[in-house]
């Protein structure tokens, strides 16, 4: 098997439409034998008279409501990207796996990334989508039913790629080895003050994990749920959302500008911005 642990993410939909490799949809709904696993506690949250079946669109705003429920829960770094997304393929000449085996590896696999532990009942919402052949998705929510952040291990991508060596060994699948990157250590200077302040603005611009860019990942995806609605009211409020997002934007490119002034030589005009507008749907 192959691991890969993927850039976090601020909401579920786009983790899920690769899983599915599709987008995700209103009409399309989604059967144990897509959804092979998930979070224990999911069956209190699904009466008995309700639907027997979610959309994959229903399934990405379940993964996505902790991040409304508990709006000032982030990891110690003030990090709001919580949707968490794993994926594991096999070997291409490997055998097909049944429901129950694709279950088991989905259970496992989120015991090893720390999302699932036996007993904890205030845990993360995850689920395990089998949906390409040879491959499946393990994609979770790390802020908790209690609304703190459940913090990864740091070992993380290790912890995959051993649990994944064992469940070839237990499954006897084909063993997949692939080679350790080599590491490159280097003396670090000491930063100057500008340099560290630079550092600062840097990180809240930054589009990756910055703050200022998860805060407008929410806004985008509120815009976005609320499009859905179909409405007049909604379109509006939809497309106001937008113009709060692209302010957003805006002052990250600022902040990415006078970070690259205060580390550049005098007199040097600075760079274009390195802040990258990857807007996740258009509104």
């Amino acid at each position: 098997m192959i691991p890969r642990v993927n850039e976090r993410s601020i909401a579920a939909h786009e983790p899920l439409g690769d899983a599915l490799a599709r987008p995700v949809s209103t009409d399309e709904a989604l059967t144990e034998h897509t959804v092979v696993a998930h979070w224990p506690g999911l069956d209190f949250y699904t009466l008995d008279d309700e639907q027997a079946l979610w959309t994959s669109a229903q399934w990405s705003e379940h993964l996505d409501d902790p991040l409304f429920e508990h709006p000032f829960a982030a990891s110690a770094h003030g990090d709001r990207r919580a949707i968490l997304h794993l994926d594991a393929r096999l070997h291409p000449d490997d055998r097909d796996l049944n429901g129950a085996q694709w279950a088991e590896v989905g259970h496992r696999l989120a015991r090893a990334a720390g999302i699932e532990i036996p007993g904890d009942e205030a845990g993360c919402r995850w689920i395990a989508v089998q949906a390409q052949p040879g491959r499946i998705d393990v994609i979770a929510n790390l802020i908790r039913l209690d609304g703190t952040w459940q913090q990864q291990p740091a070992d993380l991508l290790r912890r995959h790629c051993d649990e994944a060596r064992r469940i070839e060994q237990d499954l006897h699948l084909i063993p997949v080895r692939i080679p350790p990157e080599p590491q490159i250590v280097a003396a670090r200077p000491v930063p100057t003050a500008s340099a560290q302040l630079a550092m600062v603005l840097s990180q809240l611009a930054d589009e990756q994990a910055g703050s200022l860019a998860a805060v407008r990942g929410l806004v985008e995806h509120a815009a976005h749920r609320i499009a859905l609605q179909s409405r007049a009211a909604g379109d509006d409020t939809a497309h106001s959302l937008g113009l709060i997002a692209r302010r957003l934007y805006r002052i990250q490119q600022d902040l990415d500008a006078t970070a690259t002034r205060l580390t550049g030589p005098p007199g040097v005009p600075p760079a274009p911005s390195a802040v990258r507008h990857t807007t996740r749907r258009s509104l």
